[in-house]
């Protein structure tokens, strides 16, 4: 199959990835469907083949994980408009989802051993890597940002000391005005001064 062609759409797969402890993973839900198996065929699979995923590659949400995923969900992912509803995509579980991070997801291929998860684990792969450099092109961008940053912080001082009144000047006094002033009485140009007839 071509990289043009594709069993699942490049935006699925994509808004299927979360960021869990730190990584990128998929849920075995999500990966499921992408699959076309049912949850608990994929978690036989892997259960079968325990050794083959490490803490690493595996790992199951934590209650606290699980309700904080939960209210992300329920206010991004998963709001149907049209029903005016919230979908839950895993419904009635009685346990907490495994998510599967990029090499898990790899090793799972092997373990569903059908050519459709060979090759949507192809397409998943491309989408953790297109990820990863979204990310790292934000991360350049974020470190110009900075850079442009401190370049302004640094204008901005030598600007405030360029306006910032000399000592000699802080000494002498109260500033003199520039421009016309009345003369008071008793000065010169007052009445019956210079002009003044």
């Amino acid at each position: 199959m071509s990289e043009g062609t594709s069993l699942v759409p490049v935006e699925r797969i994509e808004q299927a990835i979360l960021f869990l402890r730190g990584q990128k993973v998929l849920l075995d839900e999500d990966l499921a469907e992408l699959y076309g198996v049912e949850t608990k065929v994929l978690n036989q699979a892997v259960r079968r083949n325990a050794d083959r995923f490490p803490e690493d590659f595996m790992f199951q949400l934590t209650r606290e994980e699980l309700e904080n995923l939960r209210s992300q969900i329920v206010t991004s992912r998963c709001y149907d408009s049209s029903s005016k509803s919230y979908d839950l995509p895993w419904g009635g579980r009685r346990t907490p989802p495994y998510a599967f991070t990029e090499q898990g997801v790899a090793m799972l291929s092997s373990v569903l051993r059908s050519s459709r998860a060979v090759q949507v684990n192809i397409e998943i792969m491309r989408a953790f890597v297109r990820l990863r450099q979204f990310l790292a092109s934000h991360e350049e961008l974020a470190r110009k940002v900075a850079e442009m940053d401190q370049q302004l912080q640094m204008v901005t001082a030598v600007v405030w000391t360029l306006f910032a009144p000399d000592e000699d000047e802080a000494e002498a006094g109260p500033d003199r005005r520039i421009g016309f002033r009345q003369p008071e009485e008793g000065e010169e140009g007052a009445e019956g001064g210079p002009g003044g007839d």
